[in-house]
């Protein structure tokens, strides 16, 4: 191993650095894998635990709360204590806190432990990327963060297969307990094949009140995004609980109260950033690194394709087993052409790059999302099958390959050694933000366009009063009713009425995400062409 010239980290070569890639491509993988496996699960945990809905809500959404909040801390922390630390520290964390899942016997415990759970997710992903950005040098970076890309797209879209699998071929505990095996075997192969690195340039210590400002601001912005569909964007649409205490504004929501909070938290945390900074006082972002324009530019692209990204693969899951009647482990076998769209990238990403530059082959990635996504909204329908799908959906994880990668590079290519750790964070915090408003706003088309549903069942002849109940129903239960609408009186007519409205809305939710990644292609543009493509990180001119 070698080290890098003005830096003390040595370089991983030989076999060795294929065999720490796949070990830190593990850790992650079991982090994006329980984003979205517990949305296949939590059906048999609700019955299972008599989980009330506002429990399996929080079930879901104290992951993505934790998760998101705490990685601006857990990044600039993993500069400080040493990256491969803080990644150790975090798949132990992940794993104590997975058979804390599985063991729950309780609402409340069974909270807690997916609150622990994101701790370790929040300290595992910031880390893992600023782990490649300091030990892999040339073309070994540029497969590095190819196959961190790749890993992030293709697990996102196995987490239902997995879910779906182990739900129903052993039980819901086993979809946390397979974390593990994988937990330890990536803690000794980390341990052993990735050396040590942090930041020996600047003082030790933490911007404590910064840390504050800006770990509540993010918490606060994704609890008003994830929750304002649920408890009103204004106004209250149902009472809030939550561990005993009982939102007490009858006029205004929790969600917009949160929203407002988080502006002035976040505003806050900018303003007392920079006053740190000119004082010469620790921070926990330095935001000058927002002038270096590959950065500011990169960070702005990753929130903005990241807003359509993802939104609709939360989506079709619904579609398909509400309406195709598809049960959750022929939808993730569906969802598989995404995988290996995705997976096929990473092998192609590098030498495209190699060629081309970065920026132009992230282009392409975002364009073949649009691509795919548009393919998918073009064919949705009542009758529609997943062969049909498996291209749109092979198509769009390609692209989301190509893309989750070569931003990645892009991003971190002229931010010094010494802060990846905060600047990799930086780049998780921008994407997982992105995709909390991507997900409100594409799930806020979703429940408006159920609204056309009413009209679909009265064409059928259903009387209005009918068609307002089961518009209702379907809206409130985001479109999981209509699967229960052939057991009602003319429930084939009530089950046709609805699924021609469901389609029609998941085609909304696709042309509308197909914009939004539309927006982000156009953001790269700015982006210059040949960012990241020098001697240091492996392109030839």
């Amino acid at each position: 191993m070698t080290a890098e010239p003005g830096t003390e980290y040595p370089a991983l070569t030989g076999r060795k650095r294929w065999v720490a890639l796949l070990f830190l491509a593990f850790g992650v993988a079991m982090i994006i894998l329980d984003a979205t496996v517990v949305n296949v699960a939590i059906p048999t945990m609700v019955e299972d635990l008599d989980l009330t809905t506002t429990d399996a809500e929080w079930v879901n959404s104290i992951y993505s709360l934790v998760f998101a909040s705490l990685l601006l801390l857990s990044g600039r922390l993993s500069d400080i204590v040493g990256r491969r630390f803080m990644f150790l520290g975090g798949v132990t964390l992940f794993a104590v806190a997975s058979v804390l899942v599985a063991s729950s016997e309780s609402s409340n415990a069974l909270i807690g432990a997916r609150g622990l759970q994101g701790i370790g997710a929040a300290m595992i992903l910031p880390s893992s990327l600023s782990v490649l950005n300091a030990v892999y040098r040339g073309k070994d970076r540029a497969i590095a963060f190819a196959v961190w890309g790749a890993t992030i797209g293709g697990m996102a879209a196995m987490g239902p297969l997995v879910g779906g699998w182990l739900t129903t071929n052993a039980s819901w505990h086993w979809a946390f307990l397979i974390n593990v095996p994988i937990a330890l075997a990536v803690f000794i192969g980390v341990l052993l094949m990735v050396p040590e690195t942090k930041d020996t340039t600047h003082r030790r210590g933490i911007d404590v009140p910064g840390a504050l400002l800006g770990t509540l601001g993010l918490a606060a912005l994704v609890f008003g995004l994830i929750e304002g569909q649920n408890y009103g964007w204004l106004r209250p649409k149902k009472q809030f609980e939550a561990a005993g205490f009982t939102w007490p504004l009858d006029n205004v929501s929790p969600a917009f109260v949160s929203l407002v909070l988080s502006a002035l938290l976040l505003l806050g945390f900018v303003w007392l950033e920079r006053r740190r900074k000119a004082a010469g006082q620790i921070v926990l972002l330095d935001l000058g690194l927002f002038r270096i324009k590959t950065f500011g530019m990169g960070n702005a692209v990753a929130a903005l394709v990241s807003l359509g990204e993802f939104g609709l693969l939360f989506i079709l899951p619904l579609f398909l087993q509400s309406v195709i009647g598809y049960d959750a482990l022929e939808t993730g076998v569906i969802l598989l052409a995404l995988a290996a769209g995705s997976f096929l990238a990473s092998g192609l990403g590098a030498p495209l790059a190699k060629r081309f530059g970065p920026v132009p082959v992230l282009r392409l990635g975002m364009a073949l999302e649009v691509i795919g996504v548009l393919w998918l909204a073009l064919i949705i329908s009542v009758d529609v099958t997943g062969w049909a799908m498996a291209p749109g959906l092979f198509i769009y994880g390609a692209g989301v390959g190509f893309a989750t990668a070569q931003l990645a590079g892009v991003i971190l290519s002229e931010v010094p050694i010494a802060e990846s750790g905060q600047a990799s964070a930086v780049q998780s915090t921008s994407r997982q933000v992105g995709a909390a408003i991507g997900t409100a706003l594409l799930g806020a088309v979703l429940i408006t366009g159920f609204g056309g549903i009413k009209g679909d069942l009265t064409d059928l002849g259903v009387s209005e009063e009918a068609a307002v109940q089961v518009t209702t129903s379907v809206q409130q239960s985001a479109g999981t009713a209509v699967v229960a609408l052939p057991q009602q009186p003319d429930g084939d007519v009530l089950f046709k009425g609805a699924s021609e409205g469901f389609a029609t809305a998941v085609r909304g939710v696709g042309f509308v995400a197909a914009g939004l990644i539309s927006l982000g292609l156009l953001a790269a543009f700015f982006l210059p062409r040949n960012a990241a493509r020098t001697e240091a990180a492996g392109y030839v001119e």
